[in-house]
């Protein structure tokens, strides 16, 4: 079955394939803070120091926040798999994120899976750590933290508590430039991931409370191999809206500044590409994500769309993965107990 007229059926494969055929498709995509997310290892806010631009009057050295790549596409796949429970698609029971993975769903064909011994198969989604377009500085605040009592106080019978606690958090409007990496799509498989990137609402720690974060897809490309990473596509975008005057810290950055820029600094940078590419960018990507969206919204045709991926999966499981799990521990020598 057949879900999108927008795109040319050359862009995807009939089937997932076992080895790569060099088709990549490519969603461009700003994720936006609209809370306080928390993006931390060991208790610090993830950032790293880096130029703040590509242009030589922006060569000077900032810090910048750090989204690495798994706070970006672990909330994306629970999403999925949260789908497919749902609508009870595919071996939905077995599958146990980190624990327990059926090797037949979309999400363990397409974000991969490795259970020791018993098989593994690499991603064909690649995401890369995502960098904050302002410096560190201006894009976060300490907050202090506490723990009252039921009585909402901080004291009860004359003895005051010592839950307090202070926390960096990321501070809303903060714009973090992510590219999302689909190797070897098929249609379906394309739109799985593009379902997942537009539904995912909240990234970091806490999330039950805080790290509402919005992802703004700006456009899709696909080519014959990858393209520019996020941090020269961040740099881009600081260097463009840097001339234009458009960096007055420490007001927040205009959203509307920031997706026009991205606009303009993704299709430069693709202009200096050397790879064969077809860009969905600007009003070509707004006909393309109606549609899109148009798919989601229709509980049916999304049901079909999760069917078909999952049935896809399973055929590549079957053929790729089962039988070669089933060859590995036939071909095991048993070995003679040592005395």
């Amino acid at each position: 079955m057949k879900f999108l007229k927008t795109l040319d059926s050359k862009f995807f494969h009939d089937e997932i394939p076992a080895k790569p055929m060099g088709k990549y498709a490519h969603f461009i995509t700003i994720r936006v803070t609209e809370s306080y997310p928390l993006f931390q290892t060991d208790g610090e806010l993830n950032k790293a120091r880096v130029t703040a631009g590509i242009e030589k009057k922006n060569n000077n050295i900032i810090s910048r926040l750090a989204m690495f790549k798994r706070k970006q596409s672990t909330p994306e796949r629970l999403t999925g798999r949260e789908l497919l429970r749902n609508y009870k698609i595919g071996d939905w029971e077995k599958c146990d994120y980190n624990v327990d993975f059926s090797k037949t769903t979309p999400d363990c064909i397409l974000y991969g899976f490795a259970i020791g011994d018993s098989g593994s198969e690499k991603s064909k989604v690649v995401v890369d750590t995502a960098y904050s377009i302002t410096p560190f500085d201006d894009s976060h605040l300490n907050f202090t933290l506490n723990a009252p009592f039921e009585s909402g106080t901080m004291s009860r019978q004359g003895e005051v508590t010592s839950r307090i606690n202070s926390q960096d958090h990321i501070l809303p409007q903060v714009f973090f430039p992510s590219i999302v990496t689909l190797k070897d799509p098929t249609e379906t498989g394309f739109l799985y991931v593009f379902n997942n990137i537009l539904r995912t609402r909240h990234y970091g720690a806490q999330t039950t409370r805080t790290g509402r974060v919005r992802n703004e897809l700006i456009g899709v490309i696909f080519a014959d191999g990858e393209i520019v990473s996020n941090l020269r596509w961040t740099q881009k975008i600081y260097d463009l809206m840097s001339a234009a005057s458009k960096i007055n810290p420490p007001d927040p950055l205009n959203e509307n500044d920031v997706l026009t820029h991205a606009n303009q600094a993704i299709s430069e940078l693709m202009d200096g590409e050397c790879i064969s590419h077809r860009d969905f960018l600007g009003e070509s990507f707004n006909s393309l994500l109606s549609e899109v969206k148009s798919i989601f919204r229709d509980e049916t045709k999304l049901q079909a769309m999760l069917t078909q991926a999952n049935t896809e999966s399973t055929a590549y499981a079957q053929k790729h993965i089962l039988k070669s799990s089933e060859k590995g521990k036939k071909g095991k020598k048993a070995v003679a107990p040592t005395e």
